[in-house]
């Protein structure tokens, strides 16, 4: 019986990495993790300008593929130098963005020239709220399949392989339990920490959708000031190094102010206040913009003490920066521990 269980689960396992690619765009059907079909990829050359309007279709740590209404693939590059913004209206500038809000799903227009492997540096990307919003909406439904691929490409092969050798095993000692007193007892062992093996992989994999927070500090302001003093400073340092040292780190920078003043002064403050403390971590510690979620300025909502001291407002005026690390690339790699029953 647990010999059928567990073949089921690794047929179920193969079945949901054949399967579980979600498609996007307007006029194509091509799943995230499939290599982009070299027929219908674009190769851009080295130093031309282009314009290019589509679909984001493919989502890399440094790259995306953008689709276009005619079905032609274009393989983006993002650097520090890209400026990614919202379309303004009449008269109005755009919102900035960090290079992370570029999701799976996203209807944009990227402005760059040819680098020298085909791809398009972007410089300029510029797409429309109420189309981030949409896209935002499907990925929180989505798996991100892809960076499940790059984080645990060898996991997975060597537990696949497991998985077929496990097979084959469990037949014989089947066979051998039937003969011998306590072989039984063997098999069921083997075949439980063969279906335990494939489970703690798939929680594995499925951890990579977290963030976790791995530190965090707050940095205090003057009164109806945005300039970092040496403090700071100080615990900026502090942080950055930590971050850098982190594997597959984002960091969340937030802004506040006291309620002295009015509620959009404060609001105005606060964001000062946290593109201050990003600025600083990027001039002095390289910090990559697309490892920087974009900062929001809360200004005095969510105080962390009474804002009728003086010593309160002091806390109040702010700004959080938390290390957020992938759940996933930090957790313990699967064992698979095949019982210590006895063989022929």
């Amino acid at each position: 019986m647990k010999v059928k269980i567990f073949r089921s689960i690794v047929l179920a396992f193969g079945l949901t990495l054949a399967l579980s690619p979600l498609a996007f765009g307007q006029t194509s059907t091509q799943t995230q993790n499939a290599p982009t079909d070299a027929s219908r990829a674009r190769s851009v050359a080295s130093g031309e300008k282009m314009k290019i309007k589509g679909v984001v279709v493919r989502r890399d740590a440094d790259t995306f593929t953008l689709r276009d209404l005619n079905g032609v693939d274009t393989v983006v590059r993002l650097t520090d130098r890209t400026s990614v913004k919202s379309s303004g209206g009449f008269l109005r500038s755009g919102n900035n963005y960090g290079s992370t809000n570029i999701l799976r799903g996203l209807n944009l227009e990227v402005e760059g020239r040819g680098g020298s492997n085909g791809e398009l540096n972007a410089e300029r990307v510029r797409f429309n709220e109420s189309d981030l919003r949409t896209a935002r909406a499907v990925e929180s439904r989505a798996t991100p399949l892809e960076e499940r691929a790059n984080a645990t490409e060898g996991r997975l092969s060597e537990v696949e392989q497991n998985a077929q050798k496990l097979s084959g095993q469990l037949d014989e000692l089947a066979a051998v339990s039937n003969a011998a007193r306590g072989g039984a007892k063997a098999a069921q062992e083997t075949a439980d920490a063969a279906v335990a093996g494939v489970n703690a992989t798939n929680d594995r994999i499925s951890a990579l959708d977290d963030y976790v927070p791995q530190d965090s500090i707050a940095v205090n302001f003057r009164v109806g000031s945005s300039i970092l003093n040496a403090d700071a400073r100080t615990k900026l340092d502090a942080i950055a190094t930590k971050a850098l040292n982190a594997k597959g780190y984002v960091l969340e920078v937030t802004g506040y102010a006291d309620s002295t003043g009015a509620t959009e002064r404060n609001r105005v403050l606060s964001q000062r206040r946290a593109d201050a403390v990003i600025r600083y971590l990027v001039e002095n510690h390289q910090i990559p913009l697309r490892r920087i979620v974009t900062p929001y300025g809360f200004g005095a909502s969510n105080p962390v003490a009474d804002n009728k001291t003086r010593e309160g407002r002091a806390e109040n005026r702010r700004v959080e920066v938390k290390v957020l690390v992938n759940k996933g690339l930090t957790s313990p790699a699967p064992t698979i521990n095949r019982g210590s029953g006895s063989g022929q």
